[in-house]
């Protein structure tokens, strides 16, 4: 069985329990092809969770979930150094950031403190408890999910940790098609059982496979122009968007948009990067990256709608 074919008969175990949200799973799978974190943005009840456990399934990855809270503690992540009273000895207890698939819940509800205790180990993929640091398990892959509603107890994510997702997906309520057969199958509880069909070494053969997809220069160049032009909106006259945009986007997105157009174009059944990838990918790597200002939001101007005008200002090579 082809590389392809095994992605194939992912993408069909993962909609025995997933129904609609293709944009959503696509990029989770592409999160997994290219080891970038993801955040997602939805209201509460749009299979989230659901999907994030349906990969894990299939992938037969280790999952774990975390419910973040305002009371939570670093420690509580990534663990803490305890005393053994039978040994009279220190012990590290791990936490449950050391696993494949990490599901963030609600990350936003968390303070300052838990939020700093990610960042070391989305970056680094290493988690530093007492004076011990640790490797956490390759593939790691931190999918964190956001209820946009104002709520109590909700904080702004930091500008450095968002910067360190690739993608904020933004999800979207299913057809009533799909709704309606939601309803009937958790009604009758008639999901089918997700089977394992591929391993970690299948996954590493796929990430080696979407290295390999090639990408034009001029396309490699276009991506640097669209970057560059959040950050110098005059330069590519875009005059409207001077006053509107704070900071544009950092090199980060950058390495994460060659990555994603590549993994874009091998789900796509391609061997190369078209134009279409780019324009696939970007509002998802871009749009938690630009920051607007204070006119701006106070305005109200959505930051997808200042992206579409970035693209269809740059020409396409």
């Amino acid at each position: 069985m082809s590389l392809q074919d095994k992605l194939d008969e992912l993408r069909q175990e993962i909609s025995k329990g997933v129904i609609g949200q293709e944009e959503m799973v696509n990029s989770i799978l592409i999160g997994l092809l290219t080891s970038g974190h993801i955040l997602l943005e939805g209201v509460p009840g749009l299979a989230k969770t659901t999907t994030v456990k349906a990969v894990s399934q299939a992938l037969n990855l280790d999952f774990k979930r975390i419910q973040f809270t305002p009371d939570l503690l670093p420690s509580d992540i990534i663990g803490a150094q305890i005393f053994d009273m039978k040994t009279n000895e220190f012990k590290i207890k791990k936490g449950p950031i050391f696993t494949n698939l990490l599901l963030a819940d609600e990350i936003n509800r968390a303070p300052a403190k838990v939020q700093s205790a990610l960042l070391e180990v989305m970056q680094e993929r290493q988690v530093t408890i007492a004076e011990n640091t640790f490797k956490v398990d390759s593939p790691f892959l931190v999918l964190a999910t956001q209820n946009p509603i104002e709520q109590e107890g909700a904080y702004s994510l930091p500008e450095a940790q968002l910067d360190r997702f690739m993608f904020k997906i933004v999800v979207s309520y299913n057809t009533k098609e799909q709704e309606y057969e939601i309803a009937k199958k958790a009604t009758m509880n008639s999901f089918e059982t997700i089977n394992k069909v591929l391993n970690k070494e299948d996954l590493e053969e796929l990430k080696q496979a979407v290295k390999n997809i090639h990408i034009d220069k001029e396309l490699e160049e276009y991506i640097v122009d669209i970057i560059d032009a959040s950050r110098n909106p005059k330069n590519y006259a875009l005059e409207e968007l001077v006053d509107i945009i704070h900071f544009g986007a950092s090199p980060r997105a950058t390495i994460d948009m060659f990555k994603a157009v590549k993994a874009n174009a091998y789900l796509r059944k391609n061997d190369f990067v078209s134009p279409i990838d780019i324009a696939m990918v970007a509002k998802n790597i871009l749009r938690h990256r630009i920051i607007l200002t204070y006119e701006a939001m106070a305005k109200e101007i959505n930051i997808d709608d200042v992206i579409q005008k970035i693209l269809e200002k740059i020409a396409i090579p």
